[in-house]
């Protein structure tokens, strides 16, 4: 059997419940239905579990904007998060749209009948599902395996070898050496967890990564939520973050060498005049051009500063049986190494897509408001800000989204399809980023043009007047009419 929905939303994480609010509330008679491949509702939050888990943005500008964040805690742990969000799901009835165990593996288009055919892998086999519609709120990742080089020597290593992505629930790392390779978000976040109870934690770093240290709970959102009702306090408090990560973000852009001597002078205020910083935390490239990352109360510095763990620069020449032998000769023993190594990016979870029997290149079309995708209709995908809070972007996303199909109900279109025109447009690099799980992905990553509306600017101020408050109907977007679809039947 086939089942018919006006939408289908790919994925129900953060991301694709914030999708079907909007769309209840821009599209209150479309029937939709949101495809889950895993058995439960949080996405990244329910499948990452090593431990310190959190998030790595204030949580006024992380959470929803319709559902404000209520917990003190400006920077929150991972199962708060997985609460808030399933929280969030059963109180708007969205957790009744989902269907659990069903695996999107492709999705064709057919512009005869301006439909979506989706063949689905679901727990009693193959389904079939038809949408007008697609919306993938699926994340930028691999779901089924993180990232990790080809280490020399790795068999030799007679320890517990590990990936944040897959961490084992039965890990148990009281009174073991640990290693954790790798210098970014993730690492910073395991170290100080795992140092608590652990021997000893060593992070293994080819290269240093900025480090900033910030309060767990915000000073200025406390003091409003206390002199205001709620919604309120959380409206100015989510601006006020928007507005100072935009100037520091710009800052940073701007006047890169001055806001490196500052991360770095905090690093040394936090460690100590004695501290190596000049080899452990100064990185050769300018603040911004990788995600900077977030130590909440310093606590990354802490443990180093206790004892318990360490940093050590330099690159491994092989794995053997007790540890690692690094290039500089020195031996690091384990028990245990976690190598935080990073993702492998995939976009809309590897589903295949295919318009008019023509299979989709994501890396060879163009990216319309980072929302669509140049000559594929009626798709809009969910990608947030490398800049700024995940949710920001796909805040406004899905608000456009239900903003666009209204459109299209209101004036008999069947079908909207992104189309570059303007051959003055130039072909750019979707994500402007430095960090290697975008260079690798590179090549099959959408391109983003030179100008309006091809280019993304990383601004939440231009993209909520664009998103929330801009005309729908851009001169880039072709609209077919229901009634010209009739008249071809």
């Amino acid at each position: 059997m086939t089942e018919h929905f006006d939408v289908i939303i790919i994925g129900a994480g953060l991301s694709g419940v914030d999708a079907a609010y909007h769309l209840q509330s821009y599209c209150r008679n479309k029937s939709y239905a949101i495809l889950e491949a895993r058995d439960a509702i949080g996405g990244t939050w329910d499948l990452f579990r090593y431990p310190g888990i959190r998030s790595d943005s204030d949580m006024y500008t992380f959470g929803y904007s319709f559902r404000p964040w209520q917990l003190n805690a400006a920077i929150a742990d991972g199962d708060s998060i997985r609460s808030y969000i399933r929280e969030t799901a059963a109180e708007y009835g969205i957790d009744r749209h989902i269907r659990f165990r069903h695996r999107v593996r492709s999705a064709a288009w057919s512009a005869a009948e301006a439909l979506w055919t989706l063949e689905v892998e679901g727990a009693g086999g193959t389904a079939r599902f038809t949408c007008n519609f697609l919306f993938g709120c699926t994340g930028y990742y691999d779901y089924a395996a993180g990232y990790t080089p080809e280490f020399p020597g790795v068999e030799q290593f007679r320890g517990r070898i590990v990936h944040p992505q897959q961490w084992p629930r039965d890990l148990d790392y009281a009174g073991k050496r640990v290693v954790v390779i790798g210098s970014g978000a993730t690492a910073v976040t395991i170290i100080p967890a795992m140092a608590k109870t652990a021997a000893h934690v060593t992070m293994l770093q080819r290269s240093p990564t900025y480090v900033v240290s910030r309060p767990t709970e915000d000073r200025i959102a406390g003091w409003l939520r206390r002199h205001l009702p709620l919604k309120p306090a959380f409206a100015l408090a989510r601006w006020w973050n928007v507005f100072f990560g935009l100037y520091f973000f710009n800052l940073a852009r701007r006047r890169p060498e001055a806001v490196k001597r500052w991360i770095i002078a905090q690093a040394r205020e936090q460690l100590g005049p004695d501290y190596d910083v000049e080899t452990h935390f100064t990185p050769r490239y300018n603040p911004w051009d990788q995600r900077l990352c977030l130590a909440p109360d310093a606590d990354f510095f802490s443990a180093i500063k206790a004892g318990k763990a360490e940093v050590v620069t330099d690159e491994i020449a092989t794995f053997t049986a007790d540890g690692l032998r690094l290039r500089s000769g020195r031996e690091l023993a384990a028990d245990i190494i976690v190598t935080a190594t990073g993702l492998n990016l995939l976009m809309l979870g590897g589903i295949r897509l295919t318009v008019d029997g023509t299979p989709v290149d994501f890396g060879k079309t163009m990216n319309f408001k980072g929302v669509m995708f140049s000559d594929v209709p009626n798709l809009a995908v969910a990608f947030g800000y490398t800049n700024a809070s995940w949710t920001l972007k796909c805040d406004l996303t899905s608000a456009y989204v239900g903003r666009l199909i209204a459109y299209m109900d209101k004036h008999g279109y069947a079908s909207c399809t992104p189309r570059r025109r303007d051959p003055s447009i130039q072909e750019v690099p979707l994500v402007d980023f430095s960090s290697g799980y975008f260079q690798r992905a590179a090549d099959r990553l959408p391109r983003q043009g030179s100008k309006r509306p091809w280019r993304l600017y990383q601004n939440y101020l231009r993209d909520f007047v664009s998103l929330r408050f801009g005309a729908v109907d851009d001169e880039a977007l072709e609209f077919t009419p229901r009634r010209r679809l009739a008249r071809a039947a």
